[in-house]
């Protein structure tokens, strides 16, 4: 009994170092680290002078967040980041506010060159826009805008711009639902 209750409590101790440390240290070495923001326990992060988070964004365990040097990377306010996502701003790559990305999202503005796997070159800028929901295991393309309220099914794969209140899945995704509120 006493080892489940403190296995249970871990996570929520992990959230609350994770809330100093994003306090006291990621404010100062974002380019913008707004306030109420957390990341907890990510696996790699680069390019932070070229990164900018809102305020009430949470980050969570695992997550890849990299601006290479042409790129910037933007996220609006209470973004919501999920487990082991990935996202890779070698041409800049601008997230809205109030967007859910679940676990293992991949956005990614790079490629590596055929022939040369060592060098990376950028494939377009990403637009993502407000009140998106981006499903586990989702990837989303250089070169895409996907307009607000949109839905991109889990595992889908996007390699074209995506109309606001669409809902798209699929390998390459395509727009299953439209929504004439968006």
């Amino acid at each position: 009994m006493i080892a489940r209750t403190l296995i249970e409590k871990i996570p929520s101790a992990r959230w609350r170092l994770a809330e100093v440390i994003s306090k006291t240290l990621y404010a100062k070495v974002f380019s913008n680290f707004g306030q109420g923001s957390v990341i907890v326990a990510p696996l790699k992060l680069g390019g932070l002078d070229r990164i900018s988070i809102g305020h009430n964004v949470a980050v969570f365990e695992g997550a890849w967040l990299e601006a290479e040097a042409n790129g910037y990377l933007t996220v609006g306010d209470s973004t919501y980041i999920g487990h082991r996502s990935h996202i890779h701003a070698m041409d800049n790559v601008t997230i809205g506010s109030h967007c859910v990305l679940a676990d293992n999202v991949l956005i990614n503005s790079a490629t590596h060159i055929q022939g040369n796997l060592k060098n990376v070159r950028g494939t377009g800028s990403i637009t993502v826009g407000s009140h998106v929901f981006i499903g586990q295991n989702a990837t989303v393309l250089g070169g895409v805008t996907i307009g607000d309220n949109a839905v991109i099914g889990a595992g889908a794969v996007v390699t074209q711009d995506v109309p606001a209140g669409a809902t798209v899945g699929g390998v390459p995704a395509r727009v299953l639902n439209s929504s004439s509120n968006a």
